[in-house]
């Protein structure tokens, strides 16, 4: 997500449909109760002044602590038009849970419409040390309304980044239906990314370095959506408010 613009490879999906092995079950989000474990969770506030304003992509949202709730067993993240401006949740788990490696996955529903912008994603932990992009970001999910039918999946990295980043962006015609599993499966080796259990893309450099493979360390989950910006936007179709990303669940797994 912290991105100026975006040009992905499109690359042939891999669409491998046998079972896919997810090792230990580590740590698991089920959103139950009546609000966000801040044990767990942090929130990021405002719009991103004034170290990023417009969260380093000219988004439009204003991130709040009251545009989520928990209940039934779900966290949702509504996105609302108030006024002249945009609010929506943003909520990570930097300092609280992170992973080096394993078996990550989400179960959500995305909201739709021109504008939107939801995203399930990591940064590593050190990014307050080394800076994005050296710090490196995993993309397990994005989708922009404005591209309907479509799922992206995003790596960061020193190499690749911003209009460089290396990424693949996957036709999906039923992504706007109902729930979906989306993961990535991280290795010593290479990155796997997929979608209901099917992967799509993967990235395995052969001769890893800081500046090809940061992926070497924890890093930490997001969860979010944004309104327009460079690649959400920019036009934003007002009459889609309120607009609703549903998570189910987040299960993260050892290799």
């Amino acid at each position: 997500m912290r991105k100026i613009t975006m040009t992905l490879i499109m690359l042939g999906a891999i669409s491998v449909s046998a079972q896919v092995k997810k090792g230990k079950l580590i740590w698991e989000e089920n959103f139950n109760g009546k609000k966000l474990d801040e044990k767990a969770w942090n929130f990021e506030l405002g719009d991103g002044c004034p170290n990023v304003c417009g969260w380093g992509n000219n988004e439009r949202q204003l991130y709040t602590k009251d545009n989520h709730t928990v209940k039934d067993g779900f966290l949702t993240i509504t996105a609302k038009k108030d006024g002249d401006k945009y609010t929506s949740t943003r909520i990570t788990t930097a300092g609280k849970k992170e992973f080096k490696y394993g078996y990550i996955e989400a179960r959500a529903k995305i909201p739709t419409g021109h504008g939107i912008w939801p995203a399930f994603w990591m940064l590593g932990s050190n990014i307050g040390q080394k800076g994005w992009p050296l710090a490196g970001e995993i993309d397990i999910l994005e989708y922009i309304g404005r591209e309907p039918d479509m799922a992206y999946t995003t790596l960061h990295f020193q190499d690749r980044h911003g209009d460089n980043a290396f990424g693949h962006k996957t036709l999906m015609p039923e992504i706007e239906e109902g729930f979906h599993n989306y993961a990535v499966r991280w290795t010593p080796e290479k990155i796997d990314f997929l979608v209901d259990e099917k992967i799509f893309f993967s990235y395995a450099p052969e001769n890893k370095n800081e500046a090809n493979w940061p992926y070497n360390q924890p890093f930490y989950i997001i969860l979010n959506v944004a309104v327009g910006g460079n690649f959400g936007g920019p036009d934003v179709d007002d009459s889609i408010f309120p607009q609703d990303y549903v998570i189910d669940y987040i299960k993260v797994y050892s290799n």
